[in-house]
């Protein structure tokens, strides 16, 4: 069993980052509607308070992770420039896309998507841990900031969603691979 080093970046940035990102959004998602029915003099101990602080920003940093991962070590493998005069595309999955009518679509919407608006992700649960850590008290006190916190999550998830929707069907469809064999495990 094997992989080669571009398809196992690729994977990390895929589903270990974005897929675990997109997990804990959802929890994120979960635990902001049910504090809308708890009780108003419901507290978490420190002990909670740490472990809620961690998860919170544990999981913008896998935003952040994923964003980064993408942008500058599977996107220029994603836009490689082929040789004049080469007809076999597979080494190159932008031009590979663009190639066929079939597939251009998952370059001019799909990866557009990626490249834009997937940063949406990582800066708006950046902004819901930051004010769910250091504003508890106005999120007590004003039902309406959970609220607007509760759409920032949201539109966090929605937008990392559609990111790992496109991710996955571009790499369905034109898959980066390259670099050095990693043999997981050999044959006898």
């Amino acid at each position: 069993m094997q992989i080669n080093a571009q398809a196992l970046i690729t994977g990390i940035h895929g589903l270990l980052f974005g897929g675990f990102f997109i997990l804990a959004l959802f929890g994120l998602v979960v635990e902001l509607i049910r504090s809308a029915y708890t009780t108003p003099d419901s507290n978490l101990s420190e002990r909670g308070r740490s472990l809620a602080s961690f998860y919170l920003w544990a999981t913008a940093l896998l935003g952040w992770a994923a964003v980064f991962v993408g942008l500058y070590i599977v996107y220029p493998w994603y836009r490689a420039v082929p040789p004049l005069g080469t007809t076999d595309f597979a080494a190159f999955p932008q031009h590979l896309l663009l190639a066929r009518s079939a597939t251009s679509g998952w370059h001019r919407l799909g990866m557009e998507w990626k490249e834009h608006v997937s940063w949406v992700a990582p800066i708006a649960v950046t902004v819901a841990a930051d004010v769910m850590i250091n504003q508890r008290s106005a999120m007590k006190a004003y039902p309406q900031i959970r609220k607007a916190i509760l759409v920032f999550a949201l539109v966090a998830f929605a937008s990392a969603g559609t990111a790992a929707l496109f991710g996955a069907m571009i790499s369905k469809n034109a898959p980066v691979n390259g670099g050095r064999e990693i043999h997981l495990i050999s044959q006898p």
